[in-house]
């Protein structure tokens, strides 16, 4: 069995489900990790951890190196030589055949490993990885760089390779990967409108600009003043949390809108089944960190939550307007009220949206599926840098 050889910076962060979904799902490739530092393991297990997690020791100077870089000099910060030497050893040691990197910007840190490595290198982008920096000088010419070493690219959504064709990605290393979900594990769950108008409207990620919260909360409270047993929950952790608690308590709804913190997957399973509508309004922030196709919106729309999004990143790319949920411009909390609205005393027309956005997620993010897909990825970039050795 090929091995692919995965470098991931930090293995794993809580919020990278998707990422040890997508490793731990290989089967005709046999996955290994290179990492600096190994978390959260109990969350996220690593079948014979002992022989197939390399754990990197950390760097030295490694603030001093980062002030020299990015202030100083006013360049992306990369890895020294001694750490490329040993990535490299790494790399033969657990017999990698492929190196798959996760996110481009780490990727731009591992340039110079990239350069030397003498294995065909998949690199897959994820969303802010495309837009934040990107456009600046000497972030643009490192990217370029990496588009250049790496044997193929990856990127979860349409959109975000367009990005990436528009960075200057070469076209013919350019590939669509998308997040894969497990089904088994998130049942389609029938529902039907609640007969008291106890309407449970969820969202669930990190609190950040990006993720439209402040939108979010416009709206529900529009939608509360209709429907006065409505309720909202948003789930999870960040910068955030104390402005949307104070804006809760300001509109007079502090006794319904709920924010547990960050939740395990079980605890989100347990969310959104209890749901009946599914907020993720995303929206460009001054950076231009943006979104590939939230993970959680993905699990949602398979448990049957009709979506209240944006037009933003690769959203439309997995929910149809008026089909599987409702796509708005981006900040434009109104036309989520209406929408809202309008399906809220139609039960008919909510049980259709409930259907068809699982179907979404059945037909375009199932597991197996694109685990096979980047499996055959993994194929690719073998035969393309083995006929490179007979050019």
């Amino acid at each position: 069995m090929p091995v692919v050889a995965c470098y991931c910076q930090d293995f794993l962060k809580a919020d990278m489900q998707h990422v040890h979904r997508q490793i731990v799902s290989l089967s005709r490739w046999k996955p290994v990790v290179i990492t600096q530092k190994r978390e959260n393991a109990d969350r996220f297990p690593f079948p014979q951890e002992h022989r197939r997690v390399a754990v990197l020791p950390p760097l030295r100077w490694k603030n001093l190196r980062r002030f020299w870089f990015r202030q100083v000099r006013r360049v992306p910060v990369v890895i020294p030589h001694s750490r490329v030497r040993r990535l490299i050893h790494e790399v033969m040691r657990l017999e990698g055949e492929v190196v798959h990197v996760f996110f481009g910007h780490i990727a731009v840190q591992l340039l110079p490993f990239l350069q030397a490595c003498p294995r065909p290198v998949v690199v897959s982008f994820h969303g802010a990885d495309v837009g934040v920096d990107a456009g600046h000088g000497p972030w643009r010419q490192a990217l370029r760089e990496v588009f250049r070493c790496s044997t193929l690219v990856l990127a979860r959504s349409e959109s975000l390779l367009e990005g990436l064709r528009e960075l200057g990605c070469p076209p013919e290393k350019l590939r669509l990967q998308r997040t894969g979900v497990p089904l088994d594990a998130w049942p389609f769950v029938p529902r039907t409108p609640p007969p008291d108008g106890a309407w449970h409207f969820v969202q669930a990620c990190r609190l950040v600009p990006k993720k439209g919260l402040r939108t979010t909360l416009k709206a529900f409270g529009e939608i509360a003043k209709s429907w006065p047993r409505a309720r909202l929950t948003l789930a999870g952790g960040g910068p955030l949390l104390a402005e949307l608690q104070a804006s809760a308590a300001a509109a007079g709804l502090a006794d319904r809108v709920a924010f547990p913190g960050f939740l395990d997957q079980s605890g989100l399973r347990d969310l959104i089944h209890s749901g009946h509508f599914f907020f993720h309004p995303s929206e460009t922030p001054a950076d231009g960190n943006r979104e590939g196709v939230p993970n959680a919106l993905l699990e949602a729309m398979a448990s049957g939550l009709p979506v209240l999004a944006t037009r933003h990143g690769g959203i439309p790319e997995a929910v149809t307007h008026g089909v599987s949920g409702f796509l708005a411009e981006e900040r434009d909390a109104a036309a989520l009220v209406r929408a809202a609205l309008e399906v809220l005393p139609d039960p008919e027309r909510y049980t259709a949206l409930a259907r068809a956005a699982r179907e979404e997620v059945e037909v375009k993010f199932e597991r197996v599926c694109q685990t096979e897909i980047l499996e055959g990825f993994y194929d690719e970039a073998l035969e393309l840098a083995r006929a490179r050795l007979f050019l």
